[in-house]
């Protein structure tokens, strides 16, 4: 990207971005921009809140590879036979790991309790217990904290690991990631404090040892990067299968539906954007993108901020335009 065109950018994004930390722009897996913001640099982690969700499909779809998960069709409690079901309940004995992935499962409530979940001494139980109901599986239902956190129980009932564990050993560590401990939140306060604190590297865990699946890591944007590249390069990094291409096939193409907004697809906790183009969103402007056609992995890291401008705007209108016109 020549100088020029990276200064247009740079002015888009500080006069209508303003929270964004760090962007990586790749395309034919070569590095055309990179640019840190808000006192942020490459070395520097920020919570990438929902995309963990996306990172977490890949750990799922390595540990099916491998065997530890029969397929994605297995019943959820067939993972926690321990768990007591309220007579009447019929619904959660079908619901599917494949449910989870694609939003399709039914809860007890009409909107999610995220302060309930947040401060919890046993999230994945009362996950367990809203799972179900009266409402019919198969219906597009974001679940944006509880409803996945059921997915790392899963993973670590069946890996006998924790995520982190697990992840170390078959994602992380081959791309270079730097996510080795636990975060411990003990407070809302530190809870808060913590997610700005660019220093913070890891993910985070519930009371009972658990990494959470749906929000909790902490990476930078080039690290974010890997993941894209990994994705866009069939699952193969450095000529090492990290996971198979069947599984990034399935993940990133419609499995259901948003209507709620604009019909969006959903792959297995992807978002599906169009034909050539999916992407792991996180609240705040967090974005892992992959357009396929254009060979383009773009992450943008970005702190917390109430309804923060669409990044997907960003990516269209703008900086894929002006990419458009490298010569790379």
């Amino acid at each position: 990207m020549n100088k020029e065109k990276a200064k247009e950018l740079e002015t888009i994004m500080q006069r209508d971005y303003q929270n964004i930390a760090g962007i990586v722009v790749e395309k034919n897996g070569v590095k055309l921009y990179e640019s840190y913001l808000n006192g942020y640099s490459a070395h520097d982690a920020v919570h990438v809140a929902s995309v963990t969700k996306s990172i977490f499909s890949v750990l799922l779809g390595i540990a099916i590879d491998l065997g530890y998960i029969e397929n994605i069709e297995q019943k959820v409690l067939d993972f926690f036979p321990e768990f007591h079901i309220q007579p009447g309940e019929k619904t959660i004995q079908q619901i599917t790991i494949k449910n989870l992935l694609t939003m399709t499962a039914p809860y007890k409530y009409k909107v999610e309790p995220y302060e309930m979940f947040f401060a919890s001494q046993n999230p994945l139980e009362d996950a367990l217990n809203f799972l179900g109901g009266g409402n019919p599986i198969g219906e597009f239902n974001y679940s944006a904290v509880g409803g996945t956190h059921i997915l790392s129980g899963i993973l670590t009932k069946a890996t006998r690991q924790s995520p982190l564990e697990f992840g170390r050993k078959y994602l992380f560590e081959p791309l270079g990631l730097n996510v080795t401990q636990n975060v411990i939140l003990h407070n809302k306060e530190e809870h808060i404090s913590i997610m700005s604190d660019k220093n913070t590297r890891g993910w985070v865990v519930d009371p009972q040892g658990r990494n959470m699946a749906s929000w909790g890591l902490f990476l930078t944007p080039l690290e974010m990067a890997k993941i894209g590249t990994l994705y866009q390069n069939g699952g193969i990094w450095r000529d090492r299968q990290i996971i198979s291409s069947e599984w990034i096939t399935e993940s990133t193409r419609q499995q259901s539906q948003c209507a709620e907004w604009g019909n969006l697809g959903y792959g297995y906790l992807w978002w599906i954007l169009d034909k050539d183009s999916y992407a792991a969103l996180g609240d705040g402007g967090n974005v892992i993108y992959i357009n396929r056609k254009k060979n383009l992995v773009i992450s943008i890291a970005s702190l917390f901020m109430p309804n923060a401008k669409d990044r997907i705007e960003l990516i269209k209108n703008y900086i894929e335009p002006i990419i458009g016109d490298s010569k790379d």
